[in-house]
């Protein structure tokens, strides 16, 4: 008869705001414990405190960090073999139900050392704002290639040429900034993130001694867990209005935008964009305005409810400009 091995459940937060521009996402150090360093809000599920897995979470928000959540959805349970530390020293296995919630940026107080950090610090290849990131011509390209000449046949290097263009958008593919967990995945398995080194030496601490790639380690699989949640916001931007979630109840279409290229990593097109999201009737004006900067006020809008009834999908449409080469 086969060993019954221990498992402990554990809940995780992807706490998301978007302030002055930048997608923030909300970090808790972890010291003391063998995974020291930046981590999401996380800690272990109680079911004689906590009714439900959702609730457990927004308890432990606001105990952590002082938070009162409002959207929140399940994102994914991450339960991989040997993703804690203590379970390869003969520990229990970690089953982890992470949670995505969207907020608007909060000072944050609480029992941990709770802080608001640029999403893009973690994964600044995801980062297409300002031009074709650094890092993928160098050394993200030259180790993938090296990756695809290391395969053991043929019909493994074209696989493998395949994936690469497909998650990077190298050779004909275009990039897709959907794809956020499967240019991890593969980062991860090149051994190009901190985390990768880390777990091969086996080490409990979060920090690798040499990271190939620009970008902040996070404790035990948190980055994998973060591009899960960028990818699955990404994705639902276009079906529905979870942007408004991150916008005050009145905001000038400008504001909407920026936030919008900030979550997506990419600039809009301006007049596309206002074309395409007066088409979907997704915002009403209010008949007021906003000074910005020098030039003439700007009109406030506010997000038309009422779409939710007409509409199965209702999401921003994201006209993109073409990135740089």
């Amino acid at each position: 008869m086969s060993e019954t091995v221990a498992t402990i459940v554990g809940l995780t937060g992807v706490i998301v705001a978007v302030t002055d521009e930048v997608p923030r996402v909300l970090a808790v150090r972890q010291v003391g414990d063998g995974n020291g360093g930046d981590a999401l809000p996380c800690g272990p599920f109680d079911p004689e405190r906590q009714r439900t897995l959702d609730s457990g979470l927004r308890r432990l928000v606001a105990e952590q960090a002082g938070l009162d959540l409002r959207y929140v959805e399940q994102l994914y349970t991450f339960g991989d073999r040997g993703r804690d530390p203590y379970e390869r020293m003969g520990g229990p296995r970690l089953l982890s139900v992470a949670y995505l919630a969207l907020t608007q940026e909060q000072p944050v107080r609480g029992s941990g050392d709770a802080r608001w950090r640029d999403w893009y610090g973690y994964l600044p290849w995801e980062e297409w704002r300002f031009g074709r990131p650094p890092s993928i011509d160098d050394p993200i390209r030259p180790a993938l290639s090296r990756w695809i000449e290391e395969a053991a046949d043929a019909a493994e290097r074209r696989d493998r040429e395949e994936r690469v263009g497909i998650c990077f958008g190298l050779g004909a593919a275009p990039w897709d900034p959907v794809r956020t967990l499967e240019r991890y995945e593969l980062l991860y398995e090149v051994a190009l993130v901190g985390e990768a080194l880390r777990d091969r030496d086996g080490s409990t601490a979060t920090t690798a001694t040499a990271s190939p790639l620009p970008g902040t380690t996070m404790a035990l699989d948190n980055r994998r867990i973060l591009a899960t949640a960028l990818g699955r916001l990404r994705g639902k931007l276009a079906y529905r209005p979870l942007v408004f979630d991150l916008l005050p109840g009145e905001f000038t279409l400008f504001r909407l935008q920026r936030v919008v290229e900030a979550l997506s990593g990419q600039r809009l097109h301006k007049q596309n964009f206002r074309r395409t999201l007066a088409a979907s009737a997704l915002v009403e004006p209010t008949g007021r305005v906003q000074s910005e900067g020098r030039g003439r006020p700007a009109e406030l809008f506010r997000f038309r409810r009422a779409v939710l009834r007409a509409k199965p999908t209702a999401g921003v449409a994201m006209p993109t400009l073409r990135p740089a080469p």
